[in-house]
């Protein structure tokens, strides 16, 4: 996005993004980290795929909540973390990375900081779950966003100027500036 115009909408977008970050943040710190009265607290789960293994032994429908759950908590991270950064033209994969490192680290922070709160333990497979929301939901979303906003810059370039009667203005030109010879330059002297 070139211009005046273009500049502040990504300004907009960036901020925008950022607060959309900042409040689901506080959001999943809110749901997660508050402590639970129960009236025992199992060991952590650290082995990988214990847990979906057993959420898939249950009834399909506790299945599809819990893992869905895991699935859907951080997802919105996908979206929120590149309209924060703001970038419209960025290599898919290299922004998939980025998008997907951001969300493993922000999962295991909470999972790290849920581990500390009464009643609260820590589970390896809700990091994996979380960092996977992230991913998808940065792959069915932002190229498609991306595209769409490239190809309205683009659309916006490319309008020729109009005059009013419909026929098409004339190219605006620049008078050039000529360039001071190299000698008196140098010299310091002015003529």
């Amino acid at each position: 996005m070139q211009g005046p115009f273009g500049r502040r909408a990504a300004f907009r977008y960036r901020v925008a993004g950022f607060v959309l970050l900042v409040a689901h943040l506080a959001f999943v710190c809110w749901l997660t980290l508050r402590p639970t009265n129960v009236p025992w607290v199992s060991a952590a789960t650290l082995e990988p795929l214990a847990t979906i293994r057993a959420d898939l032994a249950l009834s399909p429908w506790e299945a599809v909540r819990s893992i869905g759950g895991g699935l859907l908590l951080l997802a919105p991270l996908g979206v929120l973390l590149p309209l924060a950064g703001g970038r419209v033209a960025a290599y898919p994969l290299a922004s998939l990375a980025r998008t997907a490192f951001s969300g493993a680290m922000a999962a295991l922070g909470v999972a790290l900081l849920r581990s500390e709160v009464t009643g609260q333990i820590m589970n390896v497979d809700s990091v994996l779950l979380n960092t996977v929301g992230v991913a998808l939901a940065h792959v069915l979303v932002v190229p498609a966003v991306r595209t769409r906003l490239r190809r309205r810059a683009d659309r916006g370039r490319a309008a020729p100027l109009r005059r009013d009667d419909g026929a098409q203005a004339p190219t605006p030109t620049i008078p050039r500036v000529g360039i001071a010879p190299w000698s008196d330059v140098s010299s310091g002297t002015r003529t």
